[in-house]
């Protein structure tokens, strides 16, 4: 199609001005290729409108592709933006780390901090190289907020539409809205098993999504007895993404919600609360993160995640 364009542009003498775009895609929160949370990004995406964004991240078919645009100094380094196939949204934790990582790749960059425009609001980033010369993202997520817990009726609603029951929530958990700059609902189960076997009904989770302003729902576990904290899956059909498999903008505020609600206090007993988690595994794309909580007594304050990442290819697109 597009050759057919330039050609009767050509026979009718008009011009087109073409702009060369690299085009990366990057699993997020992995070293290994195919796993993780996969993500485009487009490196210097300066010059596409925004039905342009829109094209691409549609064809590149990741739940988010990230676009890299040149900074306005002095307040801030580089701006970037992000698509779902289906919109745009203000913030994405795991396209986050894809983008700065191809920047650091682009750039050689060094251990470094930097300050990114997003919708959500200025943030600052972190570049951690190591000594082996790859390197490892820190995001800081936005402003923490927690809502109060949801009413009955409606926990009976999204239990159904994830297709468990009220039996299956943790009883010390409260199905509530978590937000470090995109908020999720989180909800809280008692078995992993039950994880890993969940099929919800993506119609009704998108319709109650419309109705309580929130996207996302990010199911999990709690191992404190483990390493690793958190077993999680993200659900968000009604932006396109039937589950996303690992996310940045899920387990920041859970880590909030979770320091909120005073659980796992054996654990967050300083003014500092880390944790691992891993999601992904049900679909067969396991990745895993740290995350970093300052909190003063139950009051989280600063949320960071910590996450690698691993190019899978690199490619040029004239637009």
């Amino acid at each position: 199609m597009l050759d057919f364009v330039q050609h009767r542009c050509r026979q009718s003498g008009e011009g087109i001005k073409m702009k060369k775009y690299r085009v990366y895609q990057v699993d997020s929160f992995t070293r290994e290729k195919f796993s993780g949370n996969p993500a485009g990004v487009v490196y210097h995406a300066d010059g596409l409108t925004k039905r342009q964004m829109q094209q691409l991240a549609r064809e590149l078919n990741n739940s988010e592709t990230a676009f890299i645009f040149t900074g306005k100094k002095p307040d801030y380094d580089v701006e970037v933006r992000y698509f779902t196939p289906t919109t745009e949204v203000p913030i994405c934790g795991h396209a986050t780390i894809a983008a700065h990582y191809v920047r650091a790749i682009e750039e050689k960059l060094s251990t470094s901090c930097w300050v990114q425009k997003t919708k959500a609001g200025i943030l600052p980033i972190d570049i951690e190289k190591d000594e082996t010369g790859d390197y490892t993202i820190v995001m800081t997520q936005g402003k923490p907020e927690i809502t109060a817990p949801f009413a009955h009726e409606l926990i009976v609603r999204i239990v159904e539409a994830l297709g468990i029951t009220l039996a299956d929530l943790r009883e010390d958990c409260p199905v509530a809205i978590a937000s470090a700059g995109h908020s999720k609902v989180m909800v809280g189960i008692k078995e992993r098993c039950l994880l890993d076997r969940l099929q919800p009904d993506l119609v009704k989770l998108s319709a109650i999504s419309g109705e309580i302003g929130c996207n996302g729902y990010y199911v999990f576990t709690l191992h404190p007895e483990e390493k690793v904290l958190v077993h999680g899956r993200m659900f968000a059909p009604a932006i396109g993404i039937a589950e996303d498999p690992v996310t940045g903008n899920a387990n920041g505020p859970l880590g909030a919600y979770l320091v909120h609600f005073g659980l796992c206090q054996e654990l967050a007993a300083s003014d500092v609360f880390e944790f691992y988690i891993i999601q992904g595994e049900a679909i067969g794309r396991p990745g895993t993160m740290r995350v970093r909580v300052e909190k003063k007594g139950q009051l989280p304050t600063k949320i960071q995640i910590f996450g690698q990442a691993v190019i899978v290819f690199a490619t040029e697109i004239e637009m």
